[in-house]
């Protein structure tokens, strides 16, 4: 795979342009204005949020840190893109644009936020008087003063730029790519801090000081958990002192590049046993179910699947005391692997349109799985995950317990194994038409 993004750009812009143009005609637009976003501040206070650009501007643009520009998209022409740069000493302004992009739009620099609403009109003479022909994506609330709220964010559109998203482009997938070689080589350093000893806020300044990114750089908060804290499915907190004793380690990581995320877990043990004899056939199994990614593949089916393997597992270690069989059908599989195996991967972690058909129309979860994001039937170009897991999450097994027949589970070996957390192992995958290609175990493969 070619990771030089910048010489997949254009071919990425003559893209864009012929899905939007197809999408605008469909839903009888005649352009489109898409806004990055603006500033949002805490309550009473003048400290801004962490600023993430609309991800419908970044699909046309790597402006990952610029609040107030907009992108005018209208069919048969060059995209015009109003540039925020004000003259400021508050902040640093956004530097010059560079020329692998620049080159694909006509630029107009603008000084305040509101210019570009002023210059709308005199570059679209024909549009209907209200501006009812044209679109308005964002949140900004810029966009109320000249946009009627109808025309803000249309769901037919919104739905038919989702769905495009789902089918990457070379320069988007380059640029997951990338972003998995930065997290492969964050995540290395983060074992190596845990195999040293440090507490799970050390590991993750270990993280991104090996990434060279800060937090608010990341595509979502890294879940950085020693020994039981692994069986908190999002763990949020960082404990400043490292455990008596650790035993494992699960971390979910990932990096951004031009807001392109990756989104990758591994699971570790610090000691030859039974818990590492887990994380190892779990490994095993999770490159068993990518093998299977291609085109023409039902994501349910392979979720479905996944319970299948997790059952197995249980059975194999002794965690549970019926087969596989029962363990699924009576929903025992659960307790054990309560989310789903996976979702699109992209300008956001959870990429759209997971959820949904080629024409828009809602795709259902299996019955009995409500956390599934993703039950599409697998196309060229899709970019996801892939990540079973296998937990020992007290709330789930206490509710086993109480409510259903309790002498199904080894609770001798839950009480054994608990101290560990749990273990993910997650990678991303390029679906192809033949197989799929796997963005993380390349990535982790060239820093050999």
């Amino acid at each position: 795979m070619e990771l030089n993004y910048r010489s997949h750009y254009a071919a990425h812009v003559a893209e864009m342009q012929k899905r939007w143009e197809l999408a605008l005609e469909a839903e009888s637009f005649m352009a489109a204005l898409v806004h990055s976003g603006s500033p949002m501040y805490s309550f009473l206070d003048d400290y801004e949020y962490a600023f993430r650009p609309n991800p419908h501007f970044l699909a046309w643009l790597p402006l990952t840190s610029h609040p107030d520009s907009v992108l005018l998209v209208v069919p048969g022409k060059r995209p015009t893109l109003f540039y925020f740069q004000p003259v400021d000493y508050w902040y640093l302004p956004p530097s010059d644009p560079e020329a692998y992009w620049a080159d694909h739009f006509n630029i107009e620099i603008v000084r305040d936020s509101a210019d570009w609403s002023k210059a709308l009109k005199s570059h679209l003479p024909d549009a209907d008087p209200g501006l009812g022909d044209v679109a308005a994506i964002g949140d900004s609330p810029s966009l109320q003063a000249v946009f009627d709220d109808k025309w803000i964010n249309p769901a037919g559109l919104i739905d038919r730029l989702h769905l495009a998203r789902t089918r990457k482009t070379s320069y988007e997938v380059a640029c997951i790519g990338a972003s998995a070689d930065r997290a492969a080589r964050a995540h290395i350093e983060a074992e190596r801090a845990f195999r040293e000893g440090e507490s799970e806020y050390g590991i993750h300044m270990r993280y991104l000081a090996a990434c060279d990114h800060t937090d608010a750089q990341l595509p979502y908060g890294n879940i950085v958990a020693l020994n039981s804290h692994g069986s908190v499915l999002h763990y949020q907190a960082r404990e400043r002192k490292a455990p008596e004793k650790s035993l494992s380690f699960l971390i979910d990581g990932g990096c951004t590049v031009n807001a392109y995320a990756s989104d990758i877990t591994r699971t570790y043990a610090r000691e030859p046993g039974v818990f590492a004899d887990l994380v190892a056939a779990m490994d095993a199994m999770q490159q068993e179910l990518t093998a299977k990614v291609r085109a023409g593949l039902d994501y349910k089916e392979l979720h479905l699947e996944t319970h299948r393997r997790i059952a197995q597992l249980l059975e194999s270690f002794q965690i549970i005391n019926v087969d596989a069989e029962e363990a699924v059908g009576s929903g025992l599989s659960s307790v054990f692997y309560p989310h789903g195996l996976g979702h699109f991967l992209g300008l956001q972690t959870h990429d759209v349109a997971g959820l949904i058909d080629n024409r828009g129309h809602e795709i259902p979860r299996p019955d009995g799985h409500p956390f599934l994001r993703l039950t599409r039937v697998l196309e060229a170009g899709n970019v996801l995950t892939i990540e079973p897991g296998l937990y020992f999450i007290a709330p789930l097994l206490e509710m086993w317990r109480e409510e259903r027949e309790p002498s199904m589970i080894n609770w001798a070996r839950v009480e054994e194994l608990a101290p560990y957390g749990g273990v993910r192992i997650e990678d991303n995958i390029h679906v192809t038409e033949t197989g799929g290609d796997n963005l993380t175990r390349a990535a982790f493969a060239r820093l050999q």
